[in-house]
């Protein structure tokens, strides 16, 4: 038999570990409660919403709603009311630019009524993850692309090799010249390039130029992160990478070591890139590391 005094401690354990497991899940939710689901229309039947983490692309027409990503878990409410003030109705199909959260979070919501769809890469790195269960994980999934024939339009969904993780994809609508980059660009910021997952330096440069080579001068672009943009904006952010890229070698090839490189820092005009999640010393360790 189990003393008294032993079953007081595992009572007292039992209930610190769910007070510690909800202490954590509110902390959680109040991250997201002040945060707003704001629409931005693009044409009569496409908008951007921004909120927390990656920007929503959202087809809404006759043939029903479509999203591509779909942010933070506890942000899943909020999102399907943003999506209510357009139309009524669950998005009958949900797009995964690549497999980070703050892109899929909400993917276990839509997941319930909605079909999944994206990279073969990103349904083998959401499967891997015990946070997301089968109703949240892709059921169509492609190597190449596939394309959408939805509300008017063809929605051209394509792989680009590895860039910003091994499993990213851009979506393009056809006719109304509009293209989601997923995060393939962080508007005005160095972006983040996930090494561990595939990620390259030159192929995300070499994808970024490739949907700026076959972009039209009047097509909108809706970033990962960041406002509305324009081909102007993504040849900059092409530009910068391209500075960048050309510089890591020239330092590299003088033999200057990460920690001197650091010291010294970037170059004057691609210091005003930096920012809070990639840092000037972050942005050359990715450099460095991977070229």
């Amino acid at each position: 038999m189990i003393s008294l005094s032993r079953q007081l401690k595992l009572i007292l354990m039992v209930n610190f570990v769910w007070l510690m497991c909800t202490n954590t899940a509110v902390h959680a939710n109040d991250k997201f409660a002040k945060v707003q689901i704001k629409p931005i229309k693009i044409t009569d039947t496409i908008y951007m919403f921004t909120g927390a983490g990656g920007n929503i692309g959202v087809s809404a027409g006759s043939d029903g709603l479509l999203i591509i990503d779909d942010q933070f878990a506890p942000l899943a409410n909020k999102i399907s009311a943003a999506l209510n003030q357009l139309q009524t109705g669950a998005p009958k199909f949900i797009i995964n630019t690549h497999f980070h959260s703050d892109h899929t979070g909400s993917n276990s919501h839509f997941g319930q009524q909605g079909t999944i769809m994206a990279h073969h890469n990103v349904l083998k790195r959401l499967v891997s993850d015990s946070k997301f269960q089968p109703n949240a994980l892709p059921v169509i999934t492609y190597n190449e692309g596939i394309s959408v024939h939805f509300n008017n339009d063809v929605l051209q969904v394509a792989h680009m090799g590895p860039g910003h993780t091994d499993g990213d994809s851009v979506v393009i609508w056809s006719n109304d010249k509009v293209v989601h980059m997923g995060d393939l660009f962080f508007k005005d910021k160095f972006p983040y390039i996930d090494l561990n997952a595939g990620g390259s330096v030159q192929g995300y440069r070499d994808n970024v130029a490739s949907i700026v080579h076959a972009m039209e001068p009047q097509t909108q672009v809706i970033p990962g992160h960041g406002s509305l943009a324009n081909k102007s904006d993504l040849l900059r952010f092409k530009h910068m990478l391209d500075t960048s890229i050309n510089w890591m070698h020239e330092q590299k090839a003088l033999g200057l070591t990460l920690s001197e490189l650091k010291k010294q820092g970037v170059p004057e005009p691609l210091a005003a890139w930096s920012w809070q999640f990639i840092t000037e010393d972050k942005w050359i360790e990715t450099l460095y590391k991977d070229l």
